[in-house]
């Protein structure tokens, strides 16, 4: 084997918006098939490539709880079993688990007295799907702040990736091959940088020669190339044909990372796959460096801001209105020791709503997926209002599992400058209603609301969340009626568009789903968005290099094909440093429509 000192973390973030995947089954069999099986496939690779692969593997909390779901699993059960997927997760060591914020996030533009609610529940429900919590952190959306480290750390996360553009170290010379030290409010935490460049070809469609070629080129050329390199590629593992390539050999498994597993078994290959958490147990960071806020390129922004959910007046308009609904929670949590049991669980409930409401999926689609976003405030308005007004009734049954307030600041403490303690009224709050009737203790949300979210509401809760708008004078959509609150606050978040002319969208008597407007068009490094409401007709891909040309579901225990999985890449025959792969051919282009996944 081959001396080396260039060593690979594979990345792939997996997320679903609430309530997507029954949408899926229900209204585009086909996506949901291509959907559902990238997320048995890493297991699968992981334990037949046991003795050099790694993989880091990420997913939402909302997309664990859908994928626990009964009638989730037994829906699916006829494409794969998920328990048993769950199984494989769970025997197979070589695939590093990462957390994420439960709901997804964009963290840096949501109150920082829900951070700690997102950063623990996320890392519960991993713990208790795969039988080990995370260590490290891959934030939604790559959307990262200094602000952040702290309450990482609290939560017990170890190391964060970042996007290796906005890595800022402090002797100046930029350097995304090794790993950092950032610090805040005297907390530090590791800092892995993303790779940009080969995380873009990760995405799209790369192989084993072009991959080797370009990073041991890169490598060489770094600031400094005899110290261990470390190149971190990461991607969503769903979106876009690549990923979802029903023929596997021509897929991101088989064209890519089975001939990737193969030339390094083989002991010729230049790059070594490895886990962070052993990589940094044995490369220490111990230069420090600062990271700017930001996120990562996606669709047709850089991610040095977060234009792409707080671009349009709209969405700046209900991010703010999603903040004043958090602050007006966090108010009458206050009063929860005084609240009759009957309202605590309304409270409850209003948190999840609270919390489901800053998934990161309302805002990406510029001002298409406000509607959905609207219901879900208004319907919590609604909910806090009856707790406000005493007109809560005891329940006949609890319809969903609320998460549990963490202690964190209330809004009047809550400020985007970094995590403060916890005020005594949050942690009264806490211990009113830890959680609803008859719930395990350390229960997360269940999925019965979030089902609903996506498709809205029921009937009643929307006509009682636009008729207490429309008693309380809201105007149009987003309206809140809190004057007391300041929806959003300077910090991180200082540095997304200010915001503008009111939002046109849907006004506060809008129907309970709003006809949906045309799909913006969709750059091609943008991620898949929502799919079509009708099934779509699979395309039938060209192989990409080899292997049968009929398309269909690969057998879980076939064997995937690829390219010259047996010999190491010839220099000779590789591509310019620097440049891209071809585009590889692949069925299933980034569609459009309304149920498919956005992150």
């Amino acid at each position: 084997m081959i001396e080396t000192n260039v060593f690979h973390a594979l990345g792939l973030h997996m997320h679903q918006p609430p309530g997507n995947l029954e949408l899926l089954i229900n209204a585009n069999p086909w996506e949901a098939e291509q959907i559902i099986r990238c997320y048995e496939r890493p297991a699968r690779y992981a334990q037949q490539y046991a003795d050099v692969g790694h993989l880091h593997i990420g997913f939402s909390g909302v997309l664990l709880e859908q994928l626990r779901d009964p009638d989730i699993i037994d829906r699916y059960r006829h494409i794969i079993d998920i328990p048993a997927m769950f199984a494989a997760y769970r025997a197979t060591p070589n695939v590093e688990l990462i957390g994420m914020g439960y709901f997804h996030p964009i963290f840096p533009l949501i109150p920082t007295a829900d951070w700690a609610d997102h950063l623990q529940s996320g890392r519960e429900i991993m713990a208790e799907c795969f039988g080990r919590a995370p260590r490290g952190f891959w934030p939604p959306e790559m959307a990262f702040a200094m602000e952040m480290i702290p309450a990482l750390v609290r939560a017990g996360y170890e190391y964060v990736v970042v996007d290796g553009v906005h890595v800022h170290p402090e002797d100046g010379v930029s350097d995304v091959f090794r790993p950092y030290l950032a610090c805040h409010d005297g907390v530090c935490i590791t800092v892995v940088p993303r790779d940009r460049v080969v995380s873009n070809a990760q995405e799209s469609g790369l192989d084993a020669a072009w991959f080797a070629h370009e990073v041991t080129h890169r490598c060489r050329f770094s600031p400094r190339p005899h110290e261990a390199r470390l190149v971190t590629t990461w991607s969503d593992g769903e979106n876009g044909g690549w990923f979802r390539q029903m023929h596997e050999g021509s897929g991101f498994f088989g064209h890519y990372f089975a001939p990737y597993m193969e030339h390094v078994r083989g002991g010729e290959y230049p790059v070594r796959p490895v886990g962070l958490s052993r990589y940094l147990a044995e490369h220490e960071p111990v230069a420090q460096a600062m990271v700017q806020t930001g996120a990562w390129n996606v669709g047709s922004t850089s991610g040095f801001d977060f234009s792409q959910w707080a671009g349009s007046p709209g969405q700046r308009r209900g991010g703010e209105a999603v903040n004043a609904l958090s602050g007006r929670w966090w108010q009458l949590s206050e009063r929860a020791a005084d609240m009759s049991a009957a309202a605590r669980a309304e409270l409850a409930l209003a948190r999840r709503q609270v919390l489901e409401a800053e998934t990161s999926c309302y805002l990406f689609w510029g001002d298409e997926w406000l509607p959905k976003l609207d219901v879900l405030v208004q319907a919590a308005l609604a909910r806090l209002e009856r707790i406000e007004s005493g007109q809560v009734e005891a329940p006949a049954a609890a319809t969903a599992r609320p998460v549990r307030p963490a202690a964190a600041p209330s809004p009047a403490t809550a400020t985007k400058t970094g995590a403060k303690t916890a005020t005594a009224a949050a942690a009264t709050a806490k211990d009113a209603f830890p959680l609803s009737a008859g719930s395990p203790a350390g229960a997360r949300p269940g999925s019965d609301d979030s089902a609903r979210v996506a498709a809205g509401p029921s009937d009643a809760e929307v006509a009682s969340a636009t008729s207490a708008a429309a008693t309380s004078g809201a105007g149009g959509a987003f309206e809140v009626k809190s004057p007391t609150l300041t929806p959003r606050s300077a910090g991180p978040a200082a540095n997304a568009p200010a915001a503008a002319e009111p939002l046109t969208a849907v006004p506060a008597d809008a129907p309970a789903v709003a006809a949906a407007p045309a799909a913006p068009a969709v750059a091609a490094s943008a991620e898949a968005p929502p799919a079509t409401a009708a099934p779509a007709t699979p395309a039938t891909p060209a192989p990409a290099t080899s292997g049968p040309a009929s398309t269909g579901p690969a057998e879980p225990d076939s064997t995937p094909t690829g390219t010259n999985a047996g010999s190491a890449p010839e220099p000779a025959a590789a591509p310019a440093a620097g440049s891209r792969p071809p585009p590889k051919p692949r069925s299933g282009a980034r569609g459009k429509g309304k149920t498919g996944k956005r992150r």
